[in-house]
């Protein structure tokens, strides 16, 4: 009777995704979670958007967009397809699909924090229901789901893969990349049983174009860890290099640009002034936790780590070399740091480089502004604080400072009016080609 039943909360829940009569609901709104909602919704089904965010909430419910990629009009097509934002998190049980899409950073010492994501399961757990799928898209440590999420619904009386269905699936999104959007970048889905692992597919295929389903939640979170450790590693392999270059004065961008020339065997990965985003420079400390607790030690992801976390220092000893040849130290000089979002053409700050090379700016006693067209005024950061506004880059107000220190390579710059009138460019991101009195390559 058992398995007739929960066949008959699987058949449900399927049949109501295929014809899109499901309703999907999505908790934390923010650059993976939004996106996302209004994909669903454009996808024909209606979307209850969670977040614990009342501004969030306010601005969504009024048509009004706070990420910089994503238009108000976007999100009024979403309002008039039936989305609706709420802090309620009761309203949980409307919904046949929970999409849990909240940070993972980590702690003081390195070490995974878990803390929005149990939060949220917790504060999901007096509504959820049989019949329901939970999927939890926030990058973590092998484990998570089955171990912290499972035991969860358990005490809830809900047997998963019977009652309740449970998937993971990592979040892909690249904020501002034209090239790619929600519904094109495909899609993996791991199940905590093959039923879970059925209903994980029904969810996620009538909105995205390709499912890629693996054998275990494990197999999912293991997969997405993999994708941002293979980049940390080669970033931190370029910026050794990079190192490497600059004490036999030649230029790695230089490098770089030739050996992208060759058609096979070879991917470019780009030197910078230090890593940042959401998860190039959390991730890997998700693994490397993980696997202490196994006994092993991941060397190789660790002296990449060490070697990219290194980097704002190397960038402002260079920096500190170039104003010293100019008879001037950093204490009283007037810095400008030029892009603090973590990548170029976006507004997200997320353990952006930048504000990290301002804070070591400012404890040696320089006079610290940025310029960045996409963060008009410095945000509320949890561990930073500039009272300060974006400068309007003009032939004037880029001869007032000494040094302009170029972090992110926006193409909204005017790279040729910052040569023609900057007294010295510190450049981290190869921006300048040609060797200039004035640039030194960072």
């Amino acid at each position: 009777m058992r398995d007739q039943h929960s066949s008959s909360h699987l058949t449900k829940l399927i049949d109501k995704l295929d014809n899109r009569t499901a309703v999907i609901g999505i908790i934390g709104l923010g650059y993976v979670g939004l996106p996302l909602s209004l994909r669903y919704s454009e996808a024909g089904f209606r979307v209850l958007g969670i977040d614990i965010d009342p501004s969030k909430v306010t601005r969504l419910n009024t048509g009004v967009s706070y990420i910089e990629h994503i238009s108000s009009s976007a999100i009024g097509a979403a309002l008039a397809a039936g989305f609706e934002a709420t802090s309620d998190f009761a309203r949980a049980a409307e919904a046949d699909a929970l999409i849990i899409c909240v940070p993972t950073p980590l702690g003081a010492y390195r070490e995974p924090d878990l803390s929005f994501v149990l939060a949220t399961a917790d504060a999901l757990l007096p509504y959820v229901r049989a019949g329901q799928v939970v999927s939890l898209e926030s990058t973590t440590y092998p484990g998570t789901t089955d171990e912290e999420l499972r035991p969860r619904l358990a005490a809830r009386g809900l047997s998963v893969g019977e009652d309740i269905f449970l998937v993971f699936s990592p979040e892909r999104e690249d904020p501002g990349n034209p090239d790619f959007e929600t519904r094109t970048i495909p899609k993996v889905c791991g199940g905590d049983t093959p039923a879970c692992l059925r209903a994980g597919v029904a969810l996620y295929s009538p909105a995205i174009d390709q499912v890629v389903p693996v054998s275990s939640t494990r197999a999912a979170e293991l997969t997405k860890l993999l994708e941002n450790i293979h980049r940390a590693v080669n970033i931190g392999l370029v910026n050794e290099m990079k190192i490497i270059a600059d004490k036999m004065d030649i230029d790695i961008h230089e490098v770089i640009r030739a050996a992208a020339t060759k058609p096979f065997g070879f991917t470019p990965y780009y030197p910078g002034p230090g890593l940042g985003g959401h998860c190039i420079p959390i991730d890997p400390f998700y693994l490397t936790w993980k696997a202490r607790q196994y006994g092993l030690h991941t060397r190789f992801i660790e002296l990449a780590g060490e070697i990219n976390s290194d980097m704002p220092h190397w960038v402002i000893g260079k920096l500190a070399d170039a104003l010293n040849e100019r008879s001037r130290s950093i204490r009283g000089s007037r810095v400008l740091v030029l892009g603090i979002a973590y990548k170029k053409n976006v507004e997200d700050m997320r353990e952006s480089p930048s504000v990290e090379l301002m804070e070591i700016l400012r404890a040696k006693g320089a006079l610290v502004d940025y310029s960045d067209p996409h963060v008009p005024v410095f945000p509320k950061m949890r561990e930073h604080h500039f009272d300060l506004a974006s400068v309007p880059l003009t032939a004037a107000s880029i001869a007032s400072y000494d040094v302009l220190l170029l972090a992110t390579s926006h193409s909204a710059f005017d790279y040729a009016l910052i040569a023609e009138h900057a007294a010295l460019i510190v450049d981290t991101r190869g921006v300048y080609l040609d060797r200039m009195p004035n640039v030194v390559k960072a």
